[in-house]
């Protein structure tokens, strides 16, 4: 909404405050109430908001609204670290200033798979995307409004097979939530995109034509940014080092992108968004690994910062921006985790996180988005 109207409801509260006349929620008006209120409200405030009255449920359970909260929030408060162990499934909050033991809630999976056959693989707005380890079938899942959506079909489309698939979670320009499966079997490769607005899948056609997929590279999974979901690409056993690869989302092509130049033989990247811009941080050099945060500017990058020479980040991390504190979390394939706090030099700017040790897990922004919004 314009901000006239926002200086208006401002107006009409002081006045009311100051006893110069009587306003009520009704002479807000609507669009004010919900999109200049309404829409600020925490995803669990908005849920409890539901209960007011028919009118308010109503507007609020559109996709529309979903949507529009999930763009609001996204980059602002409400993230979430979700853990999964195999005897508990818990929610931690990050907005905590130290990295002490946090309170936390137990939550149920709303399908039926045990704790400890459940992968996450990825989040995006508020979905996860997970996979059943016994099975390999996808699902779509929303932990707070604990909608979920199988995306297996019969023909096989949507098995995930560890260490060998790839997956990326986006929205194209029609508000459809998609999924990117890529997917390799006996050194061939298929990519099929799922719409969660037509309940299908479609192939990519021309994906075995890139002549640097043969052979056995380690794909990372998707990491969404202006309307392009970037992969990285470990060929170093084809001696091809690491590239990165662009999707479009919108044509649907695959494009390589530019990769910062590094004067060893060895380096890795790992791809985090901050303030929906690209980043990357990239470890190079062995014995001794040297770790920089760089920035993509158009088709190049800029370095933003070099990581002091203590514990190296290294290829079993994963690393995710903390938009609550500003920090970035870093955590392994085997659940130990860490924070690193660029605002700080040395040894202070590298902190251990002790409150999920040894837990699965990713982290999300509570929101209301669904994956089943289409067949309601």
């Amino acid at each position: 909404m314009s901000t006239n109207n926002l200086q208006s409801c401002k107006r009409k509260m002081f006045l009311h405050g100051h006893g110069r006349q009587s306003t009520s929620i009704d002479d807000l008006g609507l669009d004010i109430l919900v999109y200049e209120i309404l829409i600020r409200l925490p995803a669990k405030g908005v849920g409890r908001s539901k209960c007011v009255c028919k009118e308010w449920l109503s507007l609020l359970s559109t996709r529309h609204f979903a949507m529009m909260h999930c763009r609001h929030i996204s980059t602002t408060y409400n993230q979430k670290f979700i853990a999964i162990g195999s005897r508990l499934c818990s929610v931690f909050p990050l907005s905590c200033k130290d990295s002490g033991p946090l309170l936390n809630s137990r939550i149920l999976l709303p399908f039926e798979a045990p704790w400890n056959k459940v992968n996450i693989l990825t989040s995006f707005e508020g979905l996860l995307c997970v996979c059943f380890r016994n099975t390999g079938k996808l699902v779509i899942w929303n932990p707070l409004t604990r909608a979920f959506k199988e995306v297996s079909s019969s023909n096989s489309r949507g098995l995930y097979k560890p260490k060998s698939d790839a997956i990326g979670l986006y929205v194209d320009k029609t508000d459809d939530y998609k999924l990117l499966h890529i997917k390799r079997r006996r050194g061939r490769m298929w990519v099929h995109v799922y719409s969660s607005m037509f309940d299908s899948w479609h192939k990519i056609t021309f994906a075995n034509k890139l002549r640097c997929w043969r052979g056995k590279p380690i794909w990372s999974n998707g990491t969404f940014c202006k309307g392009v979901l970037y992969f990285l690409v470990n060929c170093f056993i084809e001696n091809k080092g690491v590239m990165l690869f662009g999707f479009d989302v919108e044509s649907e092509r695959f494009k390589l992108k530019t990769f910062p130049r590094f004067p060893h033989a060895y380096y890795d990247g790992n791809l985090v968004v901050v303030h929906k811009e690209l980043h990357m941080f990239v470890t190079h050099g062995l014995p001794n690994c040297t770790v920089d945060l760089w920035r993509m500017e158009g088709e190049s990058w800029v370095k933003l910062w070099v990581f002091p020479r203590i514990q190296p980040i290294i290829l079993s991390y994963s690393i995710t921006h903390i938009a609550s504190t500003g920090r970035f979390l870093v955590v392994s394939n085997d659940g130990v985790a860490n924070e690193i706090d660029t605002t700080k030099k040395g040894d202070d700017c590298f902190l251990p996180v002790v409150w999920f040790h040894g837990l699965q897990g990713a982290i999300y922004t509570e929101n209301l988005s669904s994956p089943d919004f289409y067949f309601h």
